[in-house]
């Protein structure tokens, strides 16, 4: 892929790296039907885009269902368990970033630990190395600037000339608020019909489901 305007790609990792979002939202299923709370449909992709304490409280808002305390630690054992046994890469991710040229980066939501164990199950951890971010190394998370703001300065770039892919309106409204680009993916299988609406509505420059299109809407900028 030839270089381009920008001199950073800050990619989401959950819904945007790795085809995360269904099992994850299964293992929030799972830990609420453990304290006898049955959570509608569609309510923790209401939530995509959020830390975890964040996704807790947006729940309680939405639904009224509130978690015992000290219950929201069996999330990441059984999120563990279900991306161990299920979690892929996004279908084309690969061929993309053994391709991408221009210096690149994880900026996600999750915990450090489930970011990298996602990255080393799905293969992808050779890709980044260190330049791994999580908005618990923020005060507040995304769709507040912190964690792009962060990522920016970790790796030395100017906002105003990096690129974030995110797959959530939280992440992209972060994105914009940090004054970078943001490109939304909806190549996940957690991808709706209101899916890239919600997105440009959000501030996303343009909305791709397929990273060869994503490779070629960089390479031309």
């Amino acid at each position: 892929m030839p270089q381009n305007q920008f001199e950073l790609v800050i990619f989401d990792c959950d819904g945007v790296l790795v085809d995360s979002e269904p099992l994850a939202a299964l293992a929030y299923r799972n830990i609420y039907a453990r304290q006898g709370l049955s959570l509608p449909d569609g309510t923790i992709a209401q939530c995509i885009g959020l830390k975890q304490a964040d996704i807790i409280a947006r729940v309680a808002e939405l639904t009224g269902l509130q978690l015992a305390d000290g219950a929201e630690t069996g999330l990441w054992p059984e999120t563990k368990r279900i991306f161990a046994e299920s979690l892929q890469p996004t279908p084309g991710i690969v061929p993309f970033l053994e391709g991408l040229e221009t210096a690149h980066c994880v900026a996600s939501g999750s915990s450090l630990e489930r970011i990298r164990f996602s990255l080393e199950i799905t293969r992808l951890a050779r890709f980044f190395g260190d330049a791994v971010y999580s908005s618990f190394m923020v005060k507040r998370g995304k769709p507040a600037p912190d964690l792009f703001f962060l990522a920016a300065e970790k790796m030395q770039a100017d906002p105003a000339k990096c690129v974030v892919v995110e797959d959530s309106p939280f992440g992209v409204e972060g994105a914009v608020a940090a004054g970078m680009t943001a490109i939304g993916y909806t190549g996940g299988t957690h991808t709706h019909e209101d899916h890239a609406p919600a997105l440009i509505a959000k501030g996303a420059s343009a909305v791709f489901s397929d990273w060869n299109a994503i490779g070629a809407w960089m390479s031309n900028r």
